[in-house]
């Protein structure tokens, strides 16, 4: 009887490469979609940017205080408003692109696509504790919801997500993951 050795290799995937200047919903699903820690802390180090980062600390620092109401927002298209109902996540999933090229393995709008987290998140310090706090609520949720019109709805989504601190339920991204990717962030002190 002869028996025979297999050596068992894993092979080990190549991360999916990014534009540099892509969407941060393409960086969170690319993180999101690793099955190691250590893969999904390589992602978030390789596409590091201020407003990443901006996102994670108003989701996972406790100190951050959101100014908006929780839940779902409504804004939007009224056209779109009125033959579909659901959350923003449904609606992504439902909704009929036309006038859309592929980016990066996304579909984008080429009509409506005006700006994306990179170019907003300064604009975060006008919903948080602390941050401007001479704005009355309306006007608060006005600009709230104007930046979200402006963005690519995946976008907006996760700003959705951020302000209730809910990003994880959407994404598996855990707060361990972050520390360890981004030391440099100091955690708490801000309201």
């Amino acid at each position: 009887m002869t028996q025979t050795l297999t050596k068992n290799t894993t092979k080990t995937k190549k991360i999916v490469e990014l534009n540099p200047n892509c969407f941060q919903f393409e960086i969170l699903e690319l993180a999101s979609a690793q099955r190691s820690n250590s893969k999904k802390i390589e992602v978030l180090q390789k596409y590091d940017n201020y407003a990443l980062k901006s996102l994670f600390i108003w989701n996972f620092d406790e100190t951050v205080i959101s100014l908006l109401p929780e839940g779902d927002v409504p804004y939007g298209n009224l056209k779109d408003e009125a033959t579909f109902s659901g959350s923003l996540s449904d609606k992504i999933s439902n909704k009929n692109m036309k006038d859309s090229i592929s980016y990066n393995g996304t579909e984008e709008n080429i009509k409506t696509q005006k700006s994306s987290i990179r170019n907003e998140y300064p604009k975060f310090y006008n919903f948080l504790k602390g941050g401007n706090d001479s704005l009355s609520s309306i006007r608060r949720e006005l600009m709230f919801i104007n930046i979200l019109e402006g963005l690519h709805p995946k976008e907006a989504e996760i700003l959705i997500l951020v302000k209730d601190k809910r990003l994880t339920d959407k994404y598996k991204i855990s707060f361990d993951n972050v520390k360890e990717a981004y030391p440099d962030i100091v955690w708490g002190g801000r309201s």
